[in-house]
């Protein structure tokens, strides 16, 4: 019997321990029941404690790996995550212009330690060829920071980056992640319309890794599936705070996200480390 199923193309640099990256991004792609195809930029040697080193694929085969996608399936959504030069940016932009699909920006500028992850040209090139291509860009606040040239101090700085995202560089939406305010977690989406809050209880926990690559793998997978930005954002983020809330305590830095944790809705908190 034949299944019909959406599908989701993710394109970005790897993790060899599955936290973050394409790994995590498929993970996310099945867990909520979509089909994930992935197009490698950059493979990464990374782990819980860092980057040791990046290799980055050459733009030829990154345009060769997208002919083979798109010649074949194409996909109900595609997301980005790291992307590193301009050249690979104007590659993955005229895909995405020739074939018509919803587009999910995570914009990957800032690691983790506060590295800016972009030279000059690179920022430009991103907000100049994929952030008016996006359907929805995920930027979290040093991000968002980066593509504005501003201080973002508050909920209210958040909205009014939000809203200069979408209306002067051209996104259909933009979503800025409130994990590096103090106390509550508020995610502020602006979707062209009207801005949208979804504020969640700060978990405790320094095993975060791969939070931003998973919260945009699950609005890209709802988009696939035909949900709206606002409920794909909305399940996004429960998707990602269970994720959080049930963490995965291994390797010796800051462990990866649990991307079954929605499944454990209601279980004690130590119920995963017992089963252990």
């Amino acid at each position: 019997m034949k299944y019909a199923t959406s599908s989701a193309l993710t394109i970005a640099g790897t993790d060899p321990t599955g936290g973050a990256g394409i790994q995590a991004d498929l993970k996310s792609f099945q867990e909520r029941e979509v089909y994930g195809m992935s197009v490698v930029t950059s493979v990464v040697a990374q782990n819980t404690l860092g980057v040791q080193s990046i290799e980055h694929l050459s733009v030829s085969f990154i345009e060769k790996q997208l002919e083979s996608v798109f010649n074949d399936i194409v996909p109900d959504v595609v997301k980005t995550g790291m992307i590193a030069t301009p050249e690979m940016m104007e590659v993955v932009s005229h895909a995405i212009k020739s074939n018509h699909v919803p587009y999910v920006l995570d914009p990957v500028m800032v690691a983790k330690s506060g590295d800016h992850l972009m030279d000059k040209e690179s920022r430009q090139t991103i907000r100049e060829a994929l952030v008016p291509l996006s359907t929805v860009i995920t930027p979290n606040i040093p991000e968002a920071e980066e593509l504005l040239e501003v201080s973002i101090q508050s909920t209210e700085d958040a909205e009014i980056a939000a809203k200069r995202i979408v209306e002067e560089l051209g996104a259909q939406s933009a979503i800025v992640k409130g994990g590096h305010f103090a106390g509550d977690a508020i995610d502020i989406l602006f979707d062209g319309k009207k801005i949208y809050k979804f504020p969640t209880e700060r978990i405790n926990t320094k095993h975060t890794h791969g939070t931003g690559c998973t919260y945009s793998a699950v609005i890209a997978a709802e988009i696939a599936k035909g949900k709206s930005i606002y409920e794909s954002v909305a399940i996004a983020k429960q998707f990602i705070t269970d994720a959080i809330r049930f963490s995965l305590e291994i390797g010796r830095g800051n462990g990866p996200t649990n991307h079954w944790g929605y499944r454990l809705q209601g279980v004690p908190e130590n119920k995963t480390k017992e089963a252990n």
